[in-house]
């Protein structure tokens, strides 16, 4: 995982990532839920909402349209309420509530998690390289997890206690065995596969998640904010990566005097860098001449971030 403030580099850094591991021979996919992501203008190719999609051998990439998967969750919803209650139509009450609630960013979010997990429990690639949006989203997409979970207990528990209750009650009336719960099924459902997703973005075996940082004050002070919001929900922080750090050999010829006090302000905040991140930094990225777009200059900095690919 690749996280940060907007615009700092989280999908470059995702798509070279993934580039560089499909030239590995390892089967990759890196996909994102940011409604503004860029991957499609990175790999220059159209992949919104198309699912997977084949970018070269071994690199698939998605991003995630949500306004679409919000209608899908709401016919998921409508149909696990048909099938529990053996209806032919659900009711017009029930419609409204799920159409008015597909209003709230709550659903969509809780869409856009459930996506998620469904990329992550699915299967099928070696490596899963996820894209985050900004930082404070994807706080609260990580925290989704802990949260759905401590939700989803509190109702099972309750939906288990109401089936103790109801079974004696069956003994009493000397009735045949209760049915089977479909909605403490779907609970229990529920609960696995956050369960296993979770377990996934929080096993330090498994999972790396990465900050990416410029040397600015104000990025460096919400990172070390966002690192301890991180930490309380388990997140595997593996390091730092310092993006766009301009050339020293730049700075030996005659350059303009904008750039000049750029590198007064870059030396200031490097030095801020290593004295707050110590050994936890791992590369530090040279500003590209060029945007990285299209599969030749994902290469470029693919070569910089790893060596020769």
């Amino acid at each position: 995982m690749f996280g940060g403030k907007g615009g700092l580099g989280k999908t470059t850094f995702s798509a070279a990532t993934a580039y560089y591991l499909a030239k590995q021979g390892k089967r990759v996919l890196v996909f994102s839920v940011d409604p503004q992501a860029s991957l499609s203008d990175i790999f220059k190719r159209d992949i919104f909402g198309k699912g997977p999609t084949e970018i070269m051998p071994n690199l698939y990439a998605q991003e995630i349209d949500a306004d679409r998967r919000v209608k899908e969750y709401q016919q998921e919803i409508r149909q696990k309420i048909l099938d529990m209650y053996g209806m032919d139509k659900i009711p017009e009450e029930i419609e409204s509530y799920i159409q008015a609630a597909a209003a709230e960013p709550a659903m969509e979010e809780s869409a856009i998690f459930d996506e998620v997990v469904d990329i992550v429990v699915k299967g099928g690639y070696d490596y899963y390289i996820y894209d985050l949006v900004p930082l404070g989203h994807a706080l609260y997409y990580l925290s989704m997890a802990s949260v759905y979970d401590e939700w989803i207990d509190k109702i099972t528990n309750l939906r288990q206690q109401m089936r103790e209750y109801d079974q004696v009650a069956a003994v009493m009336r000397r009735d045949k065995e209760l049915d089977e719960d479909a909605i403490l099924n779907e609970l229990l459902y529920i609960k696995e596969r956050i369960n296993k997703s979770s377990g996934i973005l929080t096993d330090k075996e498994k999972t790396a998640f990465f900050f990416v940082i410029t040397a600015e004050q104000m990025i460096i002070t919400d990172t070390v904010k966002a690192a301890e919001l991180f930490a309380k929900f388990d997140v595997p922080l593996s390091g730092y990566v310092v993006n766009r750090v301009l050339s020293e050999t730049l700075k030996q010829q005659e350059i303009p005097e904008y750039l000049k006090n750029r590198f007064v302000m870059q030396e200031k905040y490097l030095k801020v860098i290593d004295e707050t991140f110590k050994n936890q930094i791992l590369a530090y990225v040279p500003e590209m001449d060029r945007d990285v777009t299209g599969l030749e200059m994902i290469e470029k900095l693919a070569i910089t971030m790893f060596g020769n690919v």
